[in-house]
């Protein structure tokens, strides 16, 4: 008590907390005194009276403050002997003396490899930051039925008291501060220096946690898959690609690329989540969603009273609302579609009849116009999807997440690989199908690039800048620290990072483009390498200066992501396999029946498909020697576990005589 006390302390005259803040917590301006007295009593409050003991302090006023400031802001820290115990009730799997990834106990602390005097660098600042995270977010109400001071906020017992305030808008955000000299030193490894070299995952990993460094695992890996597709596709494309032939040759390769290049990425990701200790971390038990409501009852897993919903009630409004909305937005993106191709078509013509420099570029113009009006009918879908499923009342976020990415996916691939298809296999204009996929690729990069890191960036400099000239007239925040209270402040305004879930998409289908039609195309691999190298860098740019830090996402693969790009890389065979059949080289070979073209081709891709389901067996997802070890560990964990059941045999047996 004494130790949490002098933590909760300030430093005497420079209102700097005595423990390193790591998360902040703002409340609404308007919230009650005695609802935010109530909450960091509970905070502070020791685990065994239901608190989570953690060390807050109230922010106070920065430089030249306003009067709009909010006074309701909290840091939140913790003693190392705290974290160190979160990171055990966690299961934070560290490396042994060993070599072995084993769960941290603080009884066996010593036996860990990095664990050296009191432990105050053993655990990555990501990690001391989700542990606080996680134990604000088991925070629970015991007897009282609403927060003192705000009747409207109920409570239950046993449920998280930050996901309620959350819920309720009282609890404005939280989120973790950044380190200063630590994210310098991070950016000049990432991305103020231009070089060729491989990203350095483990200080990502060590800053921003395993979720954000496999992201950016699977894009240095992606780019680097791509560099044999791109060094056969230029040789492909510079000699005698009007021969529309030899992209037999292509779309084979093609075909065994796609599935090879999942396959180890698996084997990839399973090295790297064993190295960072999650391969084989034990999933938390799932908390219900912030934003989920319903009737007050009785769960029988958790066994306390919370709100339910009724499943059928969120099928009907699955299939009988999101369902038919989806259909209707594929039909206006169909619609769409269509005038696009009633102005190529004018664009054609008008060239035809007089050729010209003007109508030749006149013919770019309606692919170019198409592939912008992709990216906004995209953007405006998402939006509609959130909410949608938002409405859906999903009550977990993982089932929430499940039902966000399948909406999104089936939208996104028809909205921009539709019009391919029909120009492929309706229109069989493989000159078109290559000027459209050349445009829309480009397009949508540029596009991309513009929306993900200049605009954010460009505001956040406003604001920024804005900031700074209330401090330091004529200086920039490179130029000069801020004092903290500044900083907080500044990272509150920062956009919020909204996870990897735009950056997996925007990575879905530029392998899409890749593997669908690059051999009509095969240039779209040097395109798709060329983007991912400058993206490495805006996001690398826009993680470390535009957005607020996020939390840490234990993550042990890329999750369903992984499932999609399989699922692209079956379309692919597919899709290549028709190209293949279209070709007039094999359809030499049957002069005379169209019927038998067809069927060798479905033959053909059967086989093809068989053969890709065959190596996903063959390759084993994780290498043989994290297998060993992970057997290892549950082993001796099993026997561990025989042990100290005989032990307490005999101790009731001695007790007992």
């Amino acid at each position: 008590l004494q130790r949490q006390l002098s933590g909760m302390m300030l430093s005497a005259g420079n209102g700097v907390p005595s423990f390193t803040p790591r998360v902040v917590l703002e409340l609404a301006s308007d919230t009650k005194e005695e609802a935010i007295t109530w909450l960091l009593s509970r905070i502070r409050d020791t685990q065994y009276n239901g608190g989570t003991e953690l060390l807050v302090e109230q922010l106070g006023p920065g430089a030249d403050a306003q009067e709009k400031e909010n006074p309701n802001m909290f840091l939140v820290g913790a003693t190392w002997q705290r974290l160190l115990s979160g990171a055990e009730d966690l299961g934070l799997f560290k490396e042994f003396n060993d070599g072995s990834m084993r769960a941290f106990t603080c009884a066996n602390k010593y036996n860990f490899k990095d664990f050296k005097g009191d432990g105050d660098s053993f655990l990555s600042t990501a990690e001391c930051q989700y542990i606080i995270k996680h134990e604000l977010d088991t925070l629970r109400a015991k007897d009282e039925t609403h927060v003192p001071g705000l009747s409207r906020v109920k409570l239950y017992p046993g449920k998280s008291v930050i996901r309620r305030l959350l819920s309720k808008g009282i609890l404005i955000q939280v989120f973790p501060l950044h380190e200063k000299e630590e994210l310098k030193r991070l950016s000049f490894a990432w991305y103020k220096k231009v070089k060729l070299s491989f990203q350095p995952l483990e200080d990502i990993r060590h800053y921003y946690g395993e979720g954000q460094a496999l992201y950016f695992g699977f894009l240095e890996y992606f780019t680097f898959a791509l560099v044999p597709m791109a060094l056969i596709g230029v040789p492909y494309y510079l000699f005698d690609w009007e021969d529309y032939d030899k992209y037999v040759i292509f779309a084979s390769f093609n075909l065994v690329w796609c599935t090879v290049i999942l396959e180890l990425w698996k084997r990839c990701s399973s090295s790297l989540a064993y190295r960072w200790g999650t391969l084989s971390r034990k999933k938390a038990f799932e908390e219900p969603r912030p934003g989920f409501h319903g009737v007050l009852g009785f769960n029988p897993v958790t066994g306390r009273q919370e709100p339910l919903y009724p499943n059928a009630k969120r099928q009907l409004r699955v299939y009988l609302v999101s369902l038919p909305f989806v259909l209707l937005c594929l039909y206006l993106s169909l619609y769409v579609m269509m005038i696009y191709f009633l102005m190529e078509g004018w664009a054609l013509s008008v060239h035809d009849a007089e050729p010209t420099f003007w109508t030749g570029i006149l013919c770019f113009i309606p692919s170019v116009l198409y592939a912008v009006v992709i990216e906004i009918m995209n953007l405006i879908y998402r939006y509609a999807a959130e909410f949608l499923t938002e409405w859906e009342n999903h009550r977990l976020e993982s089932s929430y997440q499940n039902h966000l990415v399948l909406k999104v996916l089936v939208f996104n691939f028809f909205n921009c690989f539709a019009s391919l298809f029909y120009i492929a296999f309706v229109m069989q204009d493989m000159v078109l199908l290559r000027q459209s996929l050349a445009t829309l690729l480009i397009t949508s990069q540029i596009l991309n690039q513009l929306m993900e890191a200049f605009l954010p960036y460009w505001l956040q400099r406003r604001r920024n800048k804005k900031m700074v000239r209330k401090i330091h007239k004529g200086k920039t925040l490179e130029d000069q620290e801020l004092p903290l209270a500044n900083q907080v402040r500044l990272e509150a305004d920062m956009s919020t990072y909204l996870g990897t879930f735009d950056d997996y998409l925007e990575l879905f289908l530029l392998f899409g483009y890749v593997s669908l039609f690059s051999c009509v195309y095969p240039l779209a691999a040097v395109l798709v390498v060329l983007n991912n190298i400058t993206e490495v860098y805006s996001d690398a740019f826009k993680m470390c200066r535009v957005f607020k830090r996020p939390f840490s996402d234990p993550a042990a693969n890329i999750g369903v992501w992984q499932l999609a790009f399989e699922a692209m890389s079956v379309i692919a065979v597919v899709t290549n396999c028709s190209l293949i059949g279209m070709s007039p080289q094999v359809k030499a070979y049957f002069p005379d029946s169209d019927m038998q073209l067809i069927l060798w081709t479905v033959a053909i891709e059967h086989g093809l498909l068989a053969f890709k389901f065959i190596l996903t067996f063959l390759i084993p997802d994780v290498p043989k020697h994290i297998q060993i070890n992970l057997s290892r560990l549950e082993f001796e964990s099993r026997e561990a576990l025989k042990k100290k059941c005989v032990s307490s045999a005999l101790v009731s047996t001695l007790n007992a005589e």
